[in-house]
């Protein structure tokens, strides 16, 4: 059942030529569905972790150029996999990373679908000039709710999924000690292994963000520790310069400026600083669970939330492959708003 619900959610999402987003119901970007306390929220239509790793084997086994890894494992012991295309060593490079928080899993959706995707004859020639990197639900004990808290407060349906691992750490600040044996296998495994030219670390946010007086369907942000260095910055710039205005074409998708901090312990500046990789903060609208009724939507937004995951995909990978990400323009930073909120909660990369 799980297996239609997502096929159905995701009908006419692909075209020949690549991702087009299929059409989608007024208002429903942004202005909804809010959870306000008398509906279900389900988690049950979503991957749990055994079932996304039995989809990764079987990609693995039907596409010729895919090849799956094992990197490390969780606290609880789970395999934390990377999906790998690597044709050409010398290529430019792109890593794709979701769920580092366990609650913010409609990006793992869409990045499952795409790794679908890149098997198909749409992407026909891509691989031959661009190697792409992916590693979804990196926090597989927090998605599955294998923590060693409690989540009684916690308000879905079905399996709860939190943002923190297994011990209560949040990934997102593990990125100058890596203590945690998931940020561990990142770093040792895929950052310190692979010359990779650009990152998207992909998130969720809560629901009550807003420019223009209009709720996000989601923000966007690069480097701002004043160690990253400058070419790093601006070439970060530019990959979300191809971001914004794929989802922003789409006439759906409202895109604000993320408020994130500065400190090196998040993903989006301490591996620009220690790497020298371009980055992108994605945050999605909406979390799949959380304790907060602020931070949640209903299961109805998981159509266009993995749909605009995949048009951010889609969009990147083609820009490095044809070289638009080199030349576009980054100004639109100067003039993109930044994200405030109705609720006057913040957002927490």
């Amino acid at each position: 059942m799980k297996k239609q619900v997502a096929a159905l959610s995701l009908a006419g999402v692909m075209a020949l030529s690549g991702v087009f987003v299929a059409s989608v119901p007024a208002g429903a970007t942004g202005e909804g569905p809010d959870y306000r306390g008398n509906e279900t929220v389900q988690t049950q239509i979503l991957h749990t972790y055994q079932e996304m790793a039995d989809y990764l084997k079987t990609q693995d086994e039907k596409q010729k150029a895919m090849q799956l890894e094992v990197i490390g494992k969780t606290v609880k012991g789970r395999d934390v996999f990377l999906v790998k295309y690597i044709t050409d060593k010398n290529n430019p490079t792109v890593l794709f990373l979701t769920q580092q928080h366990g609650n913010e899993q409609l990006t793992t959706e869409g990045a499952l679908e795409f790794i679908k995707h890149l098997g198909t004859s749409k992407t026909k020639g891509l691989l031959e000039k661009v190697n792409i990197l992916i590693v979804p639900m990196l926090n597989a004990d927090g998605a599955m709710g294998d923590v060693n808290f409690s989540l009684d407060d916690y308000i879905a349906t079905g399996r709860h999924l939190t943002r923190y691992n297994a011990v209560g750490t949040d990934l997102n600040r593990d990125h100058v000690d890596k203590l945690q044996p998931e940020t561990q296998a990142l770093h040792e495994k895929v950052l310190s292994k692979y010359s990779i030219d650009y990152m998207i670390d992909l998130h969720h946010q809560g629901t009550q963000s807003e420019v223009d007086g209009k709720l996000v369907s989601g923000s966007i942000l690069y480097p701002t520790n004043d160690s990253v260095a400058s070419e790093v910055v601006e070439k970060s710039k530019r990959l979300g310069a191809i971001v914004y205005h794929s989802v922003d074409s789409t006439g759906w998708g409202h895109i604000g400026k993320y408020d994130g901090g500065s400190a090196l312990t998040i993903a989006r500046n301490g591996i620009a600083k220690e790497y020298g990789i371009a980055t992108l903060l994605f945050e999605m609208r909406g979390m799949s669970d959380h304790s907060s009724e602020s931070a949640i939507l209903g299961q109805k937004s998981n159509g266009y939330l993995i749909k605009q995951t995949i048009t951010t995909l889609d969009a990147t990978v083609r820009a490095i492959a044809d070289g638009t990400i080199e030349t576009v323009d980054a100004s639109f930073w100067d003039t993109l708003p930044e994200q405030t909120s109705r609720s006057n909660g913040e957002a927490d990369e």
